[in-house]
């Protein structure tokens, strides 16, 4: 299990998420994680200041990574403590790169597989979190598949 960083001041806001003392944050996180069309998995997740700790089991690898990424890159979230286990077959873990000012898709695919015209590996390996290629920020966090 690992502990991931993230951008505190980047990503969507969910209003009262991190307020201190709110019952209802891991409440909030699961909707969240619902709404950005990740199901209702059997996760459960804790917040402890600017760090959110996700405890359960998914199916899958690419599926824990996508937990984590959408409750990351949620502003207000510094690090997400991963404690999800995987019951399905184990693969290789994506790499995750950080968008920077200027980025696009095809400029992240440059630069981690050498070619531009990938970018729709990308793409497809953020869905259903990223809606449109064209709608990333700095700050945000990104699965890249091998």
């Amino acid at each position: 299990m690992s502990i991931f960083s993230f951008v505190k001041e980047a990503g969507e806001k969910l209003i009262d998420l991190l307020t201190p003392g709110n019952a209802n944050a891991s409440e909030q996180l699961k909707e969240h994680i619902s709404k950005v069309g990740l199901g209702n998995p059997n996760v459960q997740a804790t917040v402890d200041g600017d760090k959110v700790t996700v405890t359960g089991e998914v199916a899958s690898q690419e599926e824990k990574e996508k937990i984590l990424l959408a409750v990351g890159n949620i502003a207000g979230v510094g690090s997400v403590d991963d404690q999800i286990t995987v019951t399905g077959p184990v693969v290789v873990a994506a790499e995750f790169v950080e968008v920077k000012p200027g980025d696009t898709l095809s400029a992240i695919s440059l630069r981690v597989y050498g070619n531009a015209n990938l970018y729709n590996k990308i793409f497809e390996a953020n869905k259903p979190m990223l809606e449109d290629a064209d709608k990333i920020y700095p700050g945000q966090k990104l699965r890249i598949p091998k």
